[in-house]
């Protein structure tokens, strides 16, 4: 959640980029930058930019496996044995229809 304390115009991150940055590292929260008065750009530190992104990684595997066993508990899905057989079947088939 933004607090007022991370919103910022962008004229004065320009002119006071260094404080902003070092409040950034240490602070690890994200600004919002303001142009007109509406909100315009966000910044961030790197490093908590990648643990963002890692969080987000993370969500999107939980839920693909989520869905697998929704499909497992569905019947939706086959055993690997006659994926394996089904493919064999398929190459040879194709490899035939090539010569």
């Amino acid at each position: 959640m933004v607090q007022l304390s991370d919103i910022h115009s962008l004229t004065d991150f320009l002119r006071n980029h260094k404080e902003h940055i070092g409040r950034l590292k240490k602070g690890g929260r994200p600004e919002v930058l303001t142009v007109n008065g509406k909100a315009a750009l966000v910044v961030q530190d790197a490093r908590s930019y990648q643990k963002l992104l890692d969080a987000i990684d993370h969500k999107e595997s939980v839920e693909g496996i989520l869905r697998g066993l929704d499909d497992v508990m569905a019947g939706k899905t086959r055993p690997a044995a006659k994926l394996i057989e089904d493919m064999r079947k398929q190459s040879k088939s194709s490899l035939t229809r090539r010569r």
